[in-house]
């Protein structure tokens, strides 16, 4: 059958209008995305730019008209980035939620302990970033898709770490809570609340007036640049670093099996040839590129990025608290410096577990320098000689120095916030 041309063009102007639709419908929605993430729905042969906007399909919420702060606390794991969250999770006005991205990493690479393939990069961060984007928005239905087994009827007791979150350990997400609960363990939180409705989450999210995510799951802020720059979400970013002697040391003594070789060496004094060398400089490198984005100051994160060194925070944590509630423009809660007065001072055994935050904080900092044989040091050194002059920390010639010089291997630097 023949068409006319008069059927041709109304054909070529009724596409014409579907697709304007679309384009209109795409650049005005809100970020909230992809409701069944899979990385099937993440096209991986796109370019960097698409890759930033991975699985963005359907709109939910409109703009944060509530002008809400939401910041990111981007860290690597055993850099005191525990500690930083309870600076936020002690603020009656900040929503905190303690590594959500640990459900899309298990449940996208389960096997994945440090991202090393482009490909899992790239679906992990697609993914990480549309979650980040719901959690900020109080989409935490979103989670939904991350957990397993699923939640039935919004409810699930396998969310990660729930008791680090006060919020979601305290009325009305938790209602079986009495007056002698107010300050709940982080154990006791999942016995006394039993399992979590994520529509009363949702409700308490919304009722704070802002949100502060804790992750050692995104390796560099440039990662974030999509979510930095995207004004609905007024997202500011504190990135949190350490000495990376000291965090090889705590991971050592925390994560025993996955560094016994380097224990091995410690103990021996022999180098083991099979050496993953990469659990050390990987962290290197992200420091690296991430700090060198930062102190470049692009135009992008103009306002939305404050370098935190642990050893700053630990050795005098009023005032460093002080500057980054200065920095987000938030008021700072006595709960907050209640918290801070009650948590620097004590010592270790007050903690109930590896992951607890009551220690001396300054003599935390500087631990290291006893856990470590000086062998071990001088390759980090090495290894590591580019981003510990970047971030100030300085080297020792001998194992003597080492131990004499205590936290003075710490440069006095003012990192100002890019504002």
């Amino acid at each position: 059958m023949q068409c006319s041309w008069k059927a041709v063009l109304l054909l070529a102007l009724a596409s014409i209008a579907i697709q304007y639709t679309a384009i209109r419908t795409f650049t005005a929605k809100s970020f909230h995305s992809c409701p069944i993430p899979n990385p099937v729905n993440c096209s991986l042969s796109q370019d960097t730019d698409v890759a930033d906007r991975l699985c963005d399909e359907s709109p939910t919420f409109g703009y944060n008209l509530s002008r809400k702060t939401h910041v990111l606390i981007l860290a690597t794991t055993r850099s005191g980035s525990s500690f930083v969250g309870q600076l936020f999770n002690q603020h009656f006005d900040v929503f905190y939620l303690f590594e959500p991205l640990y459900h899309v990493q298990y449940t996208l690479i389960p096997k994945l302990t440090q991202t090393k393939s482009t490909t899992d990069r790239r679906v992990m961060l697609g993914a990480s970033r549309d979650l980040l984007r719901s959690l900020y928005d109080c989409d935490l239905y979103f989670l939904e898709n991350y957990i397993k087994p699923q939640p039935v009827n919004h409810t699930t007791d396998r969310l990660f770490r729930r008791g680090a979150s006060k919020a979601l350990c305290s009325p009305p997400v938790c209602e079986s809570l009495g007056a002698v609960d107010l300050h709940l363990e982080e154990g006791d939180c999942v016995k006394k609340c039993g399992t979590l409705n994520l529509t009363l989450a949702t409700e308490s999210c919304r009722e704070h007036g802002h949100v502060a995510i804790k992750t050692v799951r995104v390796p560099e802020v440039n990662d974030l640049r999509a979510l930095v720059e995207d004004p609905r979400l007024n997202l500011k970013v504190i990135q949190l670093v350490r000495d990376p002697r000291g965090i090889l040391a705590s991971r050592s003594e925390t994560f025993r099996d996955t560094y016994r070789l380097w224990r091995i060496w410690d103990g021996t004094g022999r180098k083991p040839y099979n050496l993953d060398v990469t659990q050390l400089t990987t962290v290197c490198e992200d420091f690296w590129n991430s700090v060198s984005t930062g102190l470049n100051r692009p135009p992008w994160l103009k306002g939305k990025y404050m370098l935190v060194r642990y050893e700053d925070l630990a050795r005098n944590p009023m005032k460093k608290t002080e500057e980054i509630y200065d920095f987000l423009g938030i008021p700072m809660d006595s709960n907050v410096e209640r918290w801070i007065q009650n948590n620097t001072r004590g010592d270790r055994s007050s903690s109930k577990h590896k992951y607890g935050t009551v220690r001396n904080s300054a003599a935390t900092a500087e631990k290291w320098r006893f856990r470590l044989s000086y062998e071990i040091v001088a390759f980090t050194q090495h290894a590591c000689h580019q981003v510990l002059a970047q971030l100030g920390y300085k080297t020792a010639s001998s194992e003597e120095e080492l131990k004499n010089l205590s936290i003075s291997l710490v440069e006095e630097r003012d990192f100002l916030p890019f504002s």
